[in-house]
């Protein structure tokens, strides 16, 4: 019976090539749920609202007859231009240095709000170039944030483990055996990846709860639109319908923006982590439906691909000849120096030189290339991937995940 191709095998896939093409399909597939859920949940609410305004500006100006519509809307925009912009009385200033201040938290941690904008020219073009190293310095902290979290846990779990050692009094032979230092040692100690996103979850949801009990009694919101804003603004998506420190006065307002600063900082490092943990999880999801959909030839072109790594000589025809003739040239040097060695004859230098020379040459070449390879993963750091998905596949061992 004639064995069932994978799909993968009929389009000619690699492995990686059907992980993204089929990440695409879910992807377009989830946008178009949710765009129809949304739908359905907010059109009507949407015509119910805009009826309402209308009725309501129709009813003033049947009240009103002298007022002038197209100067009624021209102060209907303009007002809620200055609304948008923070120049009402009942607003804070916008660019003080503590409002200015808030806007380049905004942006560097990438929530953008949208209340507070630049509006002349000069601003614009500064914030491009700020906004560029700002955000980049921002998410390198996040990154390095998630990974102190994971060699946090990785101690843990190599502290009980030596708890259980000195209960069991084996702690000695293990000290002895040891010859590694500590964050050597814990590459071995990699924490399972669910275990990570629960904890990163209970930690993102410990802080939204104390934001909310900051944020909904001085914002004189309910506690369920703090907890709204606190998703917003810690997924860095940053609607702006919900937006803090917009009032034009606050009691203790130092110690509330010191606090919502704090709050802020914390938040977006838990729920940048949680989300980049989660995509872990969703790339572990897609290798799964790949298999099952009998995406066998991916797996093994990888094999393929891996072995060819470890023969770099032989990539083309002419090279694997070369090798080739190298072995032989090797093993004929090698059969007369063991004829020599059996019949206890000397070994000139030069002989020995000469039959070691290639042999030689080809170590040297290998050592060359391995530290060229090092210095270049070293050096720019884009080996294994880049970004939080490289630091997590190292730090929980799903290299091949």
């Amino acid at each position: 019976m004639k064995k069932r191709r994978g799909c993968c095998a009929l389009l000619h896939l690699r492995e990686d090539n059907a992980r993204f093409i089929l990440l695409f399909i879910l992807m377009i597939f989830y946008t178009l749920c949710g765009a129809g859920l949304f739908m359905l949940l907010e059109r009507d609410n949407e015509i119910k609202e805009g009826n309402k305004y209308y009725r309501r500006y129709e009813k003033f100006l049947e009240d009103n007859h002298e007022v002038n519509k197209t100067e009624l809307d021209i102060l209907l925009r303009l007002h809620a231009e200055a609304d948008r912009t923070g120049v009402l009385n009942d607003k804070r200033p916008r660019w003080d240095f503590a409002g200015a201040f808030y806007f380049v938290g905004t942006v560097v941690s990438t929530i953008g709000f949208g209340m507070t904008t630049p509006r002349t020219t000069p601003g614009k073009v500064l914030l491009i170039f700020y906004g560029i190293i700002g955000c980049s310095g921002a998410i390198l902290f996040f990154n390095l944030f998630l990974e102190r979290i994971i060699t946090f846990l990785a101690y843990i779990l190599r502290a009980i483990h030596d708890m259980e050692l000195r209960r069991k009094g084996l702690w000695s032979e293990r000290r002895r055996g040891s010859q590694v230092s500590d964050d050597d040692s814990l590459d071995s100690w990699k924490p399972s990846v669910y275990w990570v996103q629960l904890i990163l979850l209970l930690s993102a949801c410990t802080v939204a709860c104390c934001a909310s009990a900051m944020y909904y009694p001085v914002e004189e919101w309910s506690y369920f639109e703090s907890i709204y804003f606190c998703f917003v603004a810690f997924a860095t998506i940053g609607f702006g319908d919900y937006v803090v420190s917009q009032k034009a006065t606050y009691q203790r307002v130092h110690l509330y923006r010191f606090g919502n600063f704090v709050f802020l900082v914390i938040g977006c490092c838990c729920v940048y982590s949680l989300v980049n943990v989660t995509s872990i999880v969703i790339k572990q999801v897609l290798n799964w439906i790949i298999k099952r959909l009998d995406c066998a030839d991916c797996t093994c072109w990888l094999k393929r691909q891996n072995k060819a790594r470890g023969r770099r000589n032989a990539i083309t025809p002419g090279a694997a000849k070369n090798r080739h003739r190298d072995l032989e040239v090797d093993s004929n040097y090698d059969s007369e120096l063991g004829s020599r060695r059996g019949s206890n004859e000397m070994i000139s230098m030069k002989d020995f030189l000469q039959a070691n020379k290639i042999s030689l040459a080809m170590m040297q070449k290998q050592l060359a290339e391995t530290a060229n390879r090092h210095h270049h993963r070293e050096s720019n750091g884009l080996q294994g991937g880049v970004g939080p998905l490289a630091i997590l596949n190292k730090k929980l061992g799903q290299e091949d995940a």
